[in-house]
């Protein structure tokens, strides 16, 4: 189910008009700015909030690769609302979404044939 829900966000994320913030530092302002504190964003993203402040004022300009996933998400779920929700909107009121996704799928089969699942294509 989340892999529907990972596509969802990123096509509500193409109606996007500005880009999400690129630098450590740039995010973790964003960041702080929504929460309205550094403490809320270090509880949120499990670092100390010192680290935080070292972010913010560009002291520390490279996060490790578990903690740079981390922030780009919190950033992507939290930028730009009133264009997200309008974008749900749109998609409700109108033709809605098409979801076109590969799963693999089993059955049961008669004797003598093979009931091996097989990847399937689903729109």
């Amino acid at each position: 189910m989340s892999m529907f829900g990972d596509g969802l966000d990123k096509a509500v994320q193409k109606a996007f008009t500005r880009p999400i913030p690129k630098s450590a530092g740039a995010q973790m302002r964003y960041l702080v700015k929504q929460l309205k504190g550094t403490k809320a964003v270090a509880q949120m993203l499990r670092v100390s909030q010192r680290t935080v402040e070292r972010y913010v004022k560009d002291q520390l300009k490279r996060p490790r690769k578990d903690l740079a996933a981390r922030i780009e998400r919190e950033v992507k779920r939290r930028w730009q609302p009133q264009i997200r929700e309008k974008a749900k909107k749109t998609a409700a009121t109108t033709g809605g979404i098409v979801i076109d996704t590969r799963a693999r799928l089993g059955y049961t089969a008669p004797i003598g044939t093979t009931d091996q699942d097989r990847i399937r294509h689903l729109t």
